[in-house]
């Protein structure tokens, strides 16, 4: 599984890439494969100021639906709408393609709250 080292990751398998002032946000390989063929992805929480931790949406798969948690406080200003149409970027391409949203975070974030490549490696391989 692919976990490239520019990325934050968090416990419940989100990865976060820092542009500048916003904040790109997805689920990681490991939780694409782990949910199987992405059939649907529904943002409820748009443009609108959201705090760490809260439900943003939901993750439909063929066997499964998953809540997404947005791992910063911000507003989600911008959602990948080629997923509409092709919610199975997500398996395809998860950290490229398949991103899910961009968020202005409401404050500073503290890097340290998430796992880098490698702590994130030892989180999912048990």
């Amino acid at each position: 599984m692919k976990t490239p080292k520019d990325l934050y990751y968090t416990k419940s398998h989100e990865w976060l890439k820092i542009n500048n002032d916003e904040i790109i946000i997805g689920i990681t390989d490991y939780a694409q494969n782990e949910l199987g063929d992405i059939v649907f992805v529904e943002i409820d929480k748009f443009d609108e100021n959201i705090d760490s931790g809260e439900i943003f949406g939901t993750i439909e798969a063929v066997k499964t639906v998953a809540d997404l948690y947005l791992p910063i406080a911000g507003k989600i200003f911008e959602k990948n709408e080629n997923l509409n149409e092709k919610p199975e970027l997500i398996n395809q391409s998860p950290y490229d393609n398949g991103w899910i949203i961009k968020v202005k975070p409401n404050e500073s974030i503290d890097l340290k709250l998430f796992l880098n490549e490698s702590s994130y490696n030892e989180l999912i391989s048990f």
